[in-house]
């Protein structure tokens, strides 16, 4: 088995959560010296010129990170109007938020029963959602609230004019909250 390997599937799985050092090392059932190898190793191959991402230890955790030189081809490409279309997830996440703002990314992950990380992290970076302060639940997760882009994306003035949810339930049939009422407007 190549450690190495296992060791970038693990930080990839993990996102944005990252992983702490006992833990890859308890994971790949090595010590934590020869952990620290590994990892120096891949840090060392993803530094060079020919990777877009690194690897970086942050709040104690090491993650997949894109290097900052390249931002603006980033950012380019998530402001190109052929991006600007939303997934099904993606408009589900957002329903999930814009309905019980400010909501933690577990509160999400239970309402969708599914892992919502990279689906916020994608709504975050597009400027949809936005970090809104720290709930006081154990380990202070962050609040997410929606942005007003996206009240101008969906064309709101207002929260306010979100279809009520009981005007949803009336419906005998299943609908998607924005893409049923509201047209998307790129």
């Amino acid at each position: 088995m190549n450690k190495l390997a296992v060791l970038e599937g693990l930080l990839f799985i993990m996102g944005d959560e990252g992983v702490s050092l006992e833990d890859i090392s308890e994971n790949l059932e090595i010590s934590k010296e020869e952990t620290q190898k590994l990892l120096t190793e891949l840090q060392n191959e993803y530094n060079k010129d020919r990777h877009g991402i690194r690897i970086s230890l942050l709040g104690g955790k090491f993650k997949m990170t894109t290097k900052k030189e390249h931002k603006e081809y980033y950012q380019k490409f998530l402001a190109s109007e052929k991006n600007n279309i939303l997934s099904q997830a993606a408009l589900e996440t957002l329903a999930i938020i814009a309905y019980n703002q400010p909501i933690t990314r577990a509160e999400v992950d239970e309402a969708r029963g599914i892992a919502s990380i990279n689906m916020i992290r994608k709504l975050v970076a597009r400027d949809l959602i936005k970090v809104s302060g720290k709930s006081s639940l154990p380990g202070r997760p962050n609040l997410y609230r929606t942005t007003n882009l996206f009240l101008d994306y969906f064309g709101l003035t207002s929260l306010d004019d979100l279809p009520k949810i009981e005007d949803l339930k009336d419906d005998n049939e299943e609908k998607d909250l924005f893409t049923s009422n509201y047209k998307e407007q790129i």
